[in-house]
């Protein structure tokens, strides 16, 4: 049985896992840090660079321990190589590269994307071909997973990702950081009415996206109003995960017309944890007659 050790490094997270071949996470830990980039407001790159390079020699220990077993067991050492934080991706590269040329075994290096679009045969008995929606806070696109290597790109965005719209509004509404999942929360006593904020691209053919106008008109909005309360925090956040919303399922149902006989849709990437917009594109895949898969953050 292969046994293969990853290390994750590409942004704010540092993470461990160790997996077989037979799909099995034998183990795995993962280090937030938010505490170290809360105080800026986002992530620095070099802040986060050194937490990883601080965290990763015990964190490999522990997982190696978690799965009760040893560097002879391990068969190959893969790290994230890209895209991301240039930073980071080096801490955890060079720390795979290093442990394998010491044990002299094999190093994988893996796409970040890629690792996005194929986690979920690691977490569901999902076959190929299937149709994924990867939103993250530095990626927005669709795809056809047809195989390992084997992706049909059939659009993204244009201009900024649907997780870095959410973050700035968030720093424009005066949400601590990590904002993302704070506009989710006060949206909920929001009218998504109140606003009738731009949906950028609907109804066009292709499958791009852009959220650049979305969040200037949020930025003009905001400044029009000297004062928020609460309850304008929220209307503000709850009209804008609604043009969100908008946006991704218009787009998400002209890549179920171009992807043909595909019958599973999935949403990867850390906006994935977003229950509206879950639940938004949950009742298009019913009305279309897809599953709707969502692999565990």
């Amino acid at each position: 049985m292969n046994v293969v050790l990853g290390i994750e490094t590409s942004c704010d997270e540092t993470a461990v896992a160790i997996v077989n071949d037979q799909r099995q996470v034998l183990a795995h830990c993962l280090q937030s840090q938010i505490a170290e980039h809360e105080p800026h407001g986002g992530v620095v790159p070099e802040i986060a660079a050194r937490a990883h390079l601080h965290y990763l020699p015990n964190m490999i220990t522990q997982t190696l321990g978690q799965a009760n077993l040893s560097w002879q067991d391990i068969t190959a050492i893969a790290a994230t190589a890209g895209p991301g934080l240039i930073g980071g991706i080096l801490v955890g590269a060079m720390t795979a590269k290093a442990i394998a040329a010491a044990l002299q075994k094999p190093f994988i290096a893996v796409n970040h994307l890629e690792g996005h679009a194929l986690t979920v045969r690691l977490t569901h008995a999902i076959e190929f071909p299937y149709l994924l929606l990867l939103v993250s806070g530095g990626h927005t696109q669709f795809l056809i997973v047809r195989d390992v290597g084997h992706y049909e790109f059939l659009g993204g965005t244009i201009d900024d990702a649907v997780g870095e719209s959410f973050d700035k509004t968030a720093q424009l509404l005066g949400l601590e950081y990590p904002g993302g999942p704070l506009i989710e929360k006060i949206a909920l006593a929001g009218d998504p009415k109140r606003f009738p904020f731009p949906r950028p691209l609907l109804g066009k053919a292709s499958c791009d996206l852009s959220f650049s106008g979305l969040k200037t008109a949020v930025r003009i909005q905001v400044a029009k109003m000297p004062t928020l309360d609460a309850q304008d925090k929220a209307d503000v956040a709850a009209s804008f995960q609604e043009a969100i919303a908008d946006c991704l399922n218009d787009r998400a149902a002209r890549a179920f017309a171009l992807a043909l006989g595909v019958k599973q849709f999935v949403m990867a990437g850390g906006v994935a944890a977003n229950a509206y917009l879950r639940q938004r594109l949950q009742k298009l895949c019913q009305v279309h007659e897809k599953d709707f898969i969502i692999p565990p953050a």
